[in-house]
């Protein structure tokens, strides 16, 4: 149905109402750029051709989608400003030979999804008219182009903002920005297209009047869902256009099995993926390609990004990056998961533990205090509370092997590079900067020494020396 299609997205702008470095388009929503949600439906279209116009740091928005989107051709635009012009440049880079369909959209409007834009597509078809446009009736029309009507209710003419009359500005009915053209039609009419305006600029809705000033037909297709239409000039809009996207997302969860308590406060990127009678709890963000198996708990207060995690899993007020967690495990509250962690099967790493580059095994536990980097551990591993591999010698970092069955003692500091053998442990306060053999016991001994009488003659006068007076006289 989407077939003999060339989609042409524009991204030329600057955009400086955003203040900002960045361009517009590459503000990120739902774990992708703008443009990048326009790039996804049109390469979800099945579109025979996919050219994104660039001007305004062309080189940073080339640099941040290529590799996403191999098949789009990036067309640069001239000095010449505008859409018409945009547009233009984009039509002169199609084949000679193609005479389809040309569907433009903008990279500021991220909300057209494939059922929207198919359905605009069958309209125009079915119209037989060599253009047709998307519009949307709204309360507000300020700061869009107007669709003006003829006698007969046909689109006669747009009226951009700055050059509309009174009575144009007062009407209700605006330009989405999205239009379909014959590729024949743009060929004939944008060289037709002038300055002749406020802002001095090709506009591409001066199409439409040209063909009607030949007698030709012009189409428009009213969206039901306003929404799908809104565009991104300012941070207040990003955060608005953001919220929209993630409530369908949450919801397209919601339907597929996925319970999530507080949508409100429940944040989903694009390329997550979620199984069904999965929970998300409040104030939790599943970002990026993160994936959530079956059975598994989320939140409180939780923000995954890039990490897989297994069937039955829970993982609770913790922060988690590129981290993979192991069916039936538990994490948090209060841990801090960074790259290259791997918790094994029903493994625990729990409150206030930080990971990173960690291999631990299946069953085997971090239970809380704890630091572990650029570690091996094996299975059925406990260690003690406050448990530190310290792997870096302020030049090079090293590793830490800990075989199966190890249990560590309270405040063990782990001096890498070492290795623990299977089913050795460490007593309380331990610094092992030495290989320890399987089944020993590795110890750090150093003799107890008590001087009596110490608080009182130094510390005279304090409550520490009364107390001490007090119980010393009752012995």
């Amino acid at each position: 149905m989407t077939g003999n299609l060339a989609i042409i997205i524009l991204a030329a702008g600057q955009g400086t109402r955003m203040k900002s470095r960045l361009p517009k388009v590459l503000h990120p929503i739902g774990g992708r750029p703008l443009v990048g949600h326009v790039l996804t439906t049109a390469t979800r279209l099945e579109a025979q051709h996919i050219e994104v116009v660039v001007r305004h740091e062309r080189d940073q928005v080339v640099a941040a989608l290529t590799a996403d989107y191999p098949d789009a051709v990036f067309i640069d635009q001239d000095d010449v400003p505008g859409t018409g012009r945009a547009v233009q440049v984009a039509v002169e880079a199609l084949p000679a030979d193609f005479d389809g369909d040309v569907l433009v959209l903008s990279g500021d409007c991220p909300l057209a999804d494939v059922d929207t834009l198919s359905a605009f597509l069958g309209e125009h078809r079915a119209s037989g008219a060599p253009a047709t446009l998307m519009t949307a009736v709204v309360d507000d029309p300020r700061g869009y182009g107007r669709v003006i009507r003829d006698a007969d209710g046909g689109v006669d003419r747009i009226v951009e903002q700055k050059d509309a009359t009174d009575d144009e500005a007062a009407v209700r009915e605006i330009n989405a920005g999205m239009y379909v053209f014959r590729a024949a039609t743009l060929r004939t009419y944008l060289p037709q297209v002038g300055v002749e305006n406020a802002q001095g600029e090709m506009y591409l809705t001066d199409v439409p009047g040209l063909l009607r000033r030949d007698g030709d037909r012009v189409a428009a297709s009213i969206v039901s869902d306003v929404t799908v239409t809104y565009g991104v000039n300012d941070r207040a809009q990003l955060a608005l256009v953001g919220r929209l996207l993630n409530q369908r997302i949450v919801r397209r969860w919601q339907l597929e099995g996925v319970t999530v308590i507080d949508p409100a406060t429940t944040w989903i990127d694009d390329d997550a993926t979620l199984a069904p009678d999965v929970t998300i709890l409040p104030n939790t963000q599943i970002l990026r390609a993160t994936s959530i198996a079956a059975g598994a708990t989320i939140g409180p207060d939780t923000t995954l990004v890039d990490c897989e995690v297994g069937e039955d899993a829970t993982v609770r007020r913790t922060d988690a990056t590129l981290a993979v967690i192991g069916a039936e495990a538990t994490v948090g509250p209060f841990s801090f998961l960074r790259p290259g962690t791997v918790l094994g099967a029903k493994g625990k790493i729990g409150a206030y533990v930080e990971t990173k580059n960690a291999e631990i095994g299946e069953g085997s536990k971090v239970p809380h205090l704890s630091y572990v980097g650029d570690a091996t551990i094996g299975r059925g591993v406990n260690l003690g509370a406050s448990t530190i591999t310290a792997n870096y010698d302020d030049v090079n970092k090293h590793r830490t092997e800990i075989g199966d069955e190890v249990h560590t003692g309270s405040h063990t500091v782990l001096v890498a590079p070492v290795r623990l053998g299977a089913g050795a442990k460490t007593g309380a306060g331990a610094v092992v900067r030495k290989d320890v053999p399987a089944g020993a016991l590795a110890m750090s001994v150093a003799p107890q020494r008590n001087i009596e009488g110490w608080v009182e003659k130094n510390r005279a006068g304090t409550g520490a020396a009364d107390a001490a007076s007090r119980e010393n006289s009752a012995e």
